[in-house]
């Protein structure tokens, strides 16, 4: 596909990322001109982001190479389209094997097409790394509305179901009848919702969450383990830590001004690549400048915060469709007996002793390995 056409009701467009020199100088220029605030010798990161941190990231921020991150994309088949009034960026990699599972991989907040960038070679092409043939895929990689590339958002309706029914009709203008879908956090909402929504040929969500809390019934404790307890434990510590969430809920447009006109603003609201963990992230300093420049670049933070928004009073309801969840060490570990009550089929359940909320960028090689053991008995 290397032109624009037109397939099942949807214009497809060949897409390239060209971001101006101008918009590169400015951000250097921003970054030059940082007014930090005040660090008491006790801050650190039970409060939020530490200058000390801060100050040591600008200055790599102000060296890093975001032209060797465009290439990289646009090594990649990039595309844009029309869907429901929206604006949808995404990658399109089909595997030199023909019989290859389509795959649709839905990034994080927050997050981007990089997430996945690891993972694409072993996934389309496995025999590269030590796979099989029969473990490929064909990748579809979009961008979540507002989010990235596909932007601006067209309007502030944009829930992961809505998001859902979008992918789904993207997967069927390319030609894939049939396919499964993975994710993390808001790509993991979003597969799930691909599951419940029931659509036809789909093949299986594989997620690393479920986002499933108790109820206030007393009697959905008794089937808990000390895992699942020590997976609420987690849970807990971490609602002592995500402000943004409730921020970005409540007042989107507040926040999505200041992270608009601020760089560094935005770099240590997104903590959660160094953070999710309480301290444990594997996501490199490098992984963490490419995806706060694509931010600032696309000028993202209002689109992503209001998903936050949109999402505060949604019905997470019950899942019938096949789904299977891959637990990080280090990730929010969903919750065996509340994950069961809100999804009927869970086909498999995996524990991995090492990474996080940002798999895919920490440990591709493990990630890549729990994709293809699940959908290998899941092909069409």
């Amino acid at each position: 596909m290397n032109h624009t056409e037109s397939t099942a009701d949807l214009t497809i467009t060949p897409f390239t990322v060209a971001v101006d020199q101008a918009d590169l100088d400015d951000l250097r220029h921003r970054l030059g001109r940082t007014r930090y605030a005040d660090q008491l010798p006790t801050d650190g990161w039970p409060q939020g982001t530490p200058v000390d941190h801060l100050r040591e990231t600008v200055a790599a921020w102000r060296d890093f190479d975001w032209r060797a991150v465009e290439a990289r994309l646009n090594a990649l088949p990039q595309f844009r389209t029309e869907i429901d009034g929206q604006t949808i960026h995404f990658l399109h990699v089909r595997s030199p094997h023909a019989g290859a599972t389509p795959l649709l991989l839905t990034h994080t907040y927050p997050g981007s097409v990089l997430d996945f960038l690891d993972m694409i070679e072993p996934l389309t092409a496995p025999e590269t790394s030590g796979g099989s043939a029969l473990d490929a895929f064909h990748l579809v990689i979009p961008s979540l509305p507002g989010m990235g590339f596909s932007t601006p958002l067209a309007d502030g309706a944009w829930t992961m179901a809505r998001t859902a029914r979008a992918f789904d009709t993207l997967m069927r203008a390319l030609g894939y009848d049939s396919y499964g879908a993975h994710g993390s956090d808001g790509g993991a909402m979003v597969s799930r919702e691909l599951a419940r929504q029931g659509v036809p040929g789909f093949l299986g969500a594989h997620v690393l969450q479920l986002f499933s809390f108790p109820s206030g019934d007393p009697s959905e404790f008794e089937k808990m383990t000390p895992a699942d307890y020590a997976a609420l434990e987690f849970a807990g510590w971490f609602q002592t830590v995500n402000g943004y969430a409730d921020l970005n809920a409540k007042r989107p447009l507040t926040i999505a001004a200041a992270l608009s006109d601020s760089p560094v603003g935005q770099l240590a609201y997104n903590e959660l690549f160094w953070n999710f963990g309480n301290g444990t992230s594997l996501v490199t300093q490098e992984q963490v400048l490419a995806q706060a420049s694509l931010m600032w670049l696309t000028n993202t933070s209002a689109g992503a915060t209001r998903f936050h928004h949109t999402e505060k009073d949604a019905e997470n309801g019950v899942n019938d469709g096949p789904i299977g969840v891959a637990v990080f060490a280090d990730d929010f570990r969903s919750i065996r007996p509340f994950a069961e009550r809100d999804n009927t089929d869970i086909v498999s359940w995996t524990e991995h002793p090492r990474g996080g909320h940002f798999a895919s960028m920490e440990v591709p090689e493990e990630l890549t390995n729990a994709i293809r053991t699940f959908y290998r008995d899941r092909r069409p």
